[in-house]
């Protein structure tokens, strides 16, 4: 009878913890669906990320392949093709709902290796004293200095052409700035009460970092994706833009390129250029409403601007 009151206490904690967690995210969503603009941004990326998912469905993968479609190449859009065709015959707006899966994917698992090592990294620099700071920050400042699409470029070269090269130069170079904003929040929460009261009580540098540093560096650093998943996307075009992503796999970046190597550019095909050009511009203009959306949401100090 006496052990009921004693388990009683953790399990009521975690689930009032919970339950302001709910509370929390609730208002977060209510305060974000006040800004039309991020909410239209949101709903722009539902669409596109729609489409991407069901790509084998709308276009199966055997309208692509150059052996078995009959399509005259550089074909004016049509009702039956809205878009055209590109040089090969292939339809242009199959090419363009494939190539966001690629583009998109790109984007998200560029951001979150990027977001990964940018929290670790900005949480050490800002946690830990001494050398080990001072070598962290002359770190930080090199990826900061550098150009991160002049390293992803060296990178990419080194690695050779591929999706998953894409990803790991994009994720590794773009790091620095997000580990800035992390090691500045954390220099501010680190200087409250409780955390000196946690140092007191024989806490850890592990238990500070994990239970108080990260669940408040956490908001900013979602934010923070989002804006940084459109720069991904736009480093993913660039760089197969320049020939080194995998010439299988079809993105944005790969049909702007393949738009110049044929000529569609020059020779007056506008349908072949301009949708993957406006498709890279409309992502990125909405992932940035949703980013901003959400940045005034956490810090509502920016709202009025």
């Amino acid at each position: 009878m006496t052990a009921s009151p004693r388990l009683s206490t953790p399990l009521t904690a975690r689930g009032v913890a919970a339950s302001r967690r709910r509370a929390r995210a609730a208002e977060v969503w209510r305060e974000f669906r006040a800004q039309r603009s991020g909410l239209f941004g949101l709903v722009v990326l539902l669409v596109v990320i729609a489409f991407a998912l069901a790509a084998p469905l709308l276009f199966p993968a055997e309208t692509l392949d150059v052996t078995r479609i009959s399509n005259a190449p550089n074909q004016a859009p049509t009702w039956a093709l809205p878009l055209g065709t590109d040089p090969l015959g292939r339809s242009v707006l199959a090419l363009l709902v494939w190539g966001a899966r690629a583009s998109l994917l790109v984007g998200f698992a560029a951001t979150l290796v990027s977001m990964v090592i940018g929290t670790a990294m900005g949480m050490a620099a800002g946690h830990f004293g001494g050398a080990a700071q001072a070598i962290l920050m002359r770190v930080i400042d090199f990826f900061l200095v550098v150009p991160s699409l002049v390293l992803a470029i060296v990178l990419s070269s080194v690695l050779g052409p591929g999706v998953v090269t894409i990803i790991v130069a994009i994720g590794v170079t773009s790091w620095a700035a997000t580990s800035r904003l992390v090691r500045a929040q954390t220099l501010t929460v680190e200087s409250r009460g409780y955390i000196e009261r946690a140092w007191a009580l024989g806490a850890g540098d592990g238990h500070v970092l994990r239970r108080h540093v990260l669940p408040a560096v956490l908001p900013l650093v979602l934010a923070n994706t989002t804006l940084t998943v459109g720069s991904a996307i736009i480093s993913e075009s660039t760089l197969s833009f320049l020939g080194l992503g995998d010439p299988s796999t079809i993105s944005w970046g790969s049909m702007l390129k393949l738009s110049l190597d044929t000529g569609a550019a020059t020779g007056g095909y506008w349908w072949y250029v301009l949708p993957p050009g406006i498709a890279i511009a409309v992502v990125v203009l909405a992932f940035t409403l949703v980013g901003r959306a959400f940045e005034s949401v956490i810090n509502p100090t920016l709202r009025g601007r």
